[in-house]
């Protein structure tokens, strides 16, 4: 089975950087998108950043301007450039692999958490 393992969360002060990484386990073919999403306490997971199949981009308006999405298919690897954090950044970061045959699935990594202090 497949397995999506996050890792590159941390604490930082504000405008600091961090670089999230999410690798794949083995390779999954047929990717309709990939994203990032994250998780504060009490609040709804949203999504922050994606990136499609045909490598187009799109990014949540609080991040944009601030964070990168990006992916290196021979590592089966995706990353997060998170640049100029802020405390309203602060969650738990989620990478998301859709595949889009039949039967379609999402995959999702464990998590990792991300702490920008004031």
């Amino acid at each position: 089975q497949v397995q999506l393992v996050e890792s590159g969360g941390g604490l930082v002060q504000a405008g600091g950087s961090l670089r999230l990484s999410c690798v794949a386990s083995e390779a999954i073919f047929n990717i309709e998108s990939q994203g990032w999403y994250r998780q504060a306490p009490g609040k709804q997971r949203e999504l922050v950043a994606i990136i499609t199949r045909g490598g187009s981009t799109n990014y949540a308006d609080s991040v944009k301007g601030r964070f990168i999405i990006s992916r290196d298919n021979a590592k089966n690897t995706m990353y997060l450039q998170m640049n100029s954090l802020k405390p309203d950044d602060t969650a738990v970061y989620y990478c998301n692999i859709y595949r889009g045959s039949w039967p379609p699935r999402n995959y999702w990594g464990q998590g990792t958490q991300v702490t920008v202090s004031s």
